[in-house]
């Protein structure tokens, strides 16, 4: 069986200890096996960015946008194989791992053009002959902690700012989707990218994760993952005054009025609660119904989700894949328990499933009859599992939305532009969807949330300049 090794000051280096890569949908199928970084692997990889940085951060322009536009176009290039070994060991169906994919190269190529719109400004100062350079410099080294759930997509996102703002950069990805990593830091290794600039050292976030956070040498640490991680991850690094980012947990909210398209409303809702598992931060898993609508929206939903096929994510018509291990099934089946302890009603679904290929399968599950004090509505549950709340008017829609800790993404279902403007100006998230999936984010603009969903500068667009740079104030008098 092959050993896939980290990538330490651009060699391919053996780590302490291995782990297996289990596919999801077929747990007799073993991926190969990947490196674990030792605790001396994770001082040399910090030591060969910090050394590498400065260098890369002095590179011409067209030089560095070359690099990540090769990287780019690798990724969208070869996005069916990738795809394929994300599916594989993710358990999304292969289309979704293949878009993924391809949108983790669009991630690359817009960084690459953001390379060459890099500018500062200039001021007059309140003192005569004296003029005002203002610029954005390099953090130093960037620690990127990324997911499970999108470990190529979340990944980028981070990686392609920070090496186009000048930082060099050590990935730890999540320890259930290495492959997926691997192929990334081969195809970023092969763009031509200096030795120490790139790092990837793979192992547990309670080892080599915790070792990036609480180093001296880190400049800004970027996480995403669950709230309570989160803490963690904000008092280790806060111990240095470095600087971090975080992406957290999430509890997304679908409201759904009696004046919008019902057919339009059920096809979102599903979309959005149910597809990649229910496995992705910005899933709506609540369901806020108007009174009106509320018994055809939940009849024509509760068919369609009991119509979903469950399978294998390489299998062709898989709409809905595993859950990434068994114990996120397992977690998946204590919220369904609960559900029912809690009074939820249970329209359809939610029972594992037993298949032709051992794997983590469960029925998508729909509840009604929920009130948003419930655990189930106010927990982050990763789970293709929605609930069902009825409300009788607008205003108390809004309330039940932003009835929450968390503020990442909120949709509404309306035909009135009264209340489309309204909720776009009122619901508390980082990002609002009018008559769209609350999944679904383009790359070009930021991405963040409020409340214990986010905390620091958004990610994507020109916005991540604000994390991945710092502004040095230059006064000149001739």
């Amino acid at each position: 069986m092959s050993v896939k090794n980290n990538l330490i000051n651009g060699q391919w280096t053996a780590g302490a200890s291995t782990i297996p890569n289990i596919n999801p949908s077929n747990t007799n199928d073993i991926i190969g096996e990947f490196a674990q970084a030792s605790s001396d692997q994770v001082e040399f990889a910090v030591a060969s960015a910090k050394a590498a940085q400065p260098a890369w951060a002095r590179t011409p322009l067209e030089a560095k946008q070359a690099a990540l536009m090769k990287i780019g176009n690798a990724l969208m290039e070869r996005c069916d194989e990738l795809g394929r070994l994300l599916a594989r060991e993710e358990g999304k169906p292969f289309a979704e791992g293949r878009g993924e994919v391809y949108r983790a190269g669009q991630f690359f190529t817009y960084y690459a053009a953001e390379v060459l719109r890099q500018g500062g400004e200039n001021f007059d100062s309140v003192r005569e002959g004296v003029d005002i350079d203002i610029r954005r410099e390099p953090m130093g080294v960037i620690a990127v902690i990324s997911p499970w759930n999108f470990p190529t997509a979340t990944a980028s996102w981070k990686i392609a700012p920070a090496l186009a703002y000048g930082n060099s950069v050590i990935w730890k990805p999540a320890n259930l989707t290495p492959a997926s990593a691997v192929a990334l830091a081969e195809i970023i290794h092969d763009s031509g990218i200096p030795a120490g600039v790139f790092n990837l050292v793979m192992g547990g976030g309670g080892s080599v994760g915790q070792r990036l956070i609480e180093h001296k040498d880190i400049g800004a640490v970027t996480f995403t993952g669950s709230y309570e991680t989160g803490i963690k991850v904000a008092q280790a690094a806060a111990s240095n005054l470095t600087k971090f980012q975080l992406e957290l947990g999430s509890k997304n909210a679908l409201l759904v009025m009696d004046d919008c398209d019902l057919d339009l409303a059920v096809a979102t809702a599903l979309g959005g609660a149910y597809f990649s598992t229910g496995q992705k931060c910005t899933a709506s898993s609540r369901l806020i119904v108007h009174a009106n609508l509320h018994d055809a929206f939940v009849e024509k939903l509760s068919a369609q989700v009991a119509a979903l096929k469950v399978g294998d994510a390489l299998t062709e018509g898989t709409q809905i894949g595993p859950a990434a291990s068994d114990d996120q099934l397992q977690s998946n089946l204590r919220y369904m328990a609960l559900a029912k302890e809690e009074g939820c009603e249970l329209v359809t679904g939610g029972d594992a499933l037993t298949l032709e290929n051992p794997g983590f399968y469960m029925q998508p599950a729909l509840f009604i009859n929920t009130r948003n004090d419930m655990r189930v509505n106010r927990e982050e549950m990763f789970a293709p599992i929605a609930c069902v709340q009825k409300v009788e008017d607008y205003e108390q829609g809004l309330a039940i939305v932003n009835d929450t800790d968390y503020g990442l993404t909120a949709g509404i279902m309306t035909n009135s532009l009264s209340h489309a403007n309204h909720f776009r100006r009122n619901a508390e998230t980082g990002c609002v969807m009018v008559n769209l999936p609350t999944a679904g984010t383009d790359y070009h603009v930021p991405f963040g949330g409020r409340k214990n969903s986010s905390f620091g500068s958004r990610e994507q667009g020109k916005s991540a300049a604000e994390f991945y740079t710092q502004v040095k104030t230059c006064y000149i008098k001739a």
